[in-house]
């Protein structure tokens, strides 16, 4: 009998430990980043269909270390504003309203705003989860800065000099990344959409500009190794849209698909994209990798690139 009670009593003692409230002093730990650093570069007018024609060893030197796919597409239509918001907010023209090639403001009412009074963008997502992260935007086209949240930004540069100097847009990332060594970095190319509407898609001297943009890329990676976080990082070269003739907009494939390339620490290494790639998912693939949860209103997907 006296074993018995002190059994029970044992097992009440064991229950009442079991059911005790956890320490609430305990930190929750924070969820890891698969790279430190990402440096999204951004080439406007840049069609996939200029792929096998292109000299452009940079790039192809981060396809051949990462991951890729020439059929991204982009939201309609396929014009500027419209993408680049698609690509930064992770929604289409439906929900975050930039519907137009230059729009400024929402053309349709967005269908949620942060406290900055724009739909959310990646670098507000980040800005919010990681107050102190360093985070920037070079950019030759001023319309970007209607579509990033500059309020959500470190450093927001409008490269005016662009248009007289080819090379200004190049020398201010390679400073900014040596300097401040950015958790998010955008870099924007305008050019090649210049000489597209200008020249024409698919001439001599649209190749020519891509090639002479691909030896920014190369100088923006150098950059990122000179700084010493190249083990850290990931590097996302894409568009907005393609072309065709001189113009774009339009629904053809020559418009409407682009390049995203992908490379860098953790990115599964040679690999082909099969699965199908939309303009707002880059901004969900970025999200995954800061470990973000992206807000409800966003309807991209991250690619499964990662090891």
């Amino acid at each position: 009998m006296r074993r018995l009670l002190l059994f029970i009593s044992a097992c009440i003692l064991l229950g009442m430990t079991g059911c005790a409230p956890k320490s609430t002093n305990q930190k929750a730990e924070a969820p890891s980043w698969k790279a430190k650093h990402v440096i999204l570069i951004g080439i406007d007018g840049w069609g996939a269909y200029s792929f096998p024609k292109a000299q452009i060893p940079h790039i192809r030197s981060l396809i051949a270390e990462g991951a890729y796919t020439l059929n991204k597409r982009s939201v309609l239509p396929s014009s500027s504003a419209v993408n680049w918001a698609s690509m930064y907010m992770g929604a289409g023209p439906e929900l975050h309203g930039y519907c137009e090639w230059g729009s400024q403001v929402p053309d349709l009412p967005s269908r949620v705003v942060n406290e900055h009074g724009i739909f959310p963008t990646i670098f507000s997502e980040l800005r919010a989860a990681a107050p102190d992260a360093e985070i920037g935007c070079i950019y030759e086209w001023g319309g970007i800065r209607y579509l990033v949240d500059t309020l959500a930004l470190s450093y927001d540069k409008h490269v005016t000099e662009a248009a007289k100097d080819s090379t200004a847009t190049a020398r201010y990332a390679v400073s900014y990344i040596k300097e401040k060594k950015p958790a998010l970095a955008n870099i924007v190319f305008d050019a090649l959409d210049h000489t597209g509407h200008a020249l024409g898609h698919d001439t001599p001297a649209y190749y020519n500009k891509l090639e002479e943009i691909d030896g920014y890329v190369g100088e923006i990676i150098q950059a990122v190794k000179d700084a010493g976080i190249w083990e850290e990082s990931i590097i996302i070269v894409s568009a907005d849209h393609g072309g065709i003739g001189k113009g774009h907009g339009g629904r053809t494939m020559a418009e409407m698909e682009t390049p995203f390339i992908i490379c860098g620490q953790h990115v599964k290494k040679g690999f082909h994209i099969q699965e199908s790639m939309m303009q707002f998912d880059i901004a969900s693939t970025i999200a995954s990798i800061f470990a973000l949860q992206q807000p409800q209103v966003w309807i991209g997907r991250p690619m499964n690139v990662f090891e």
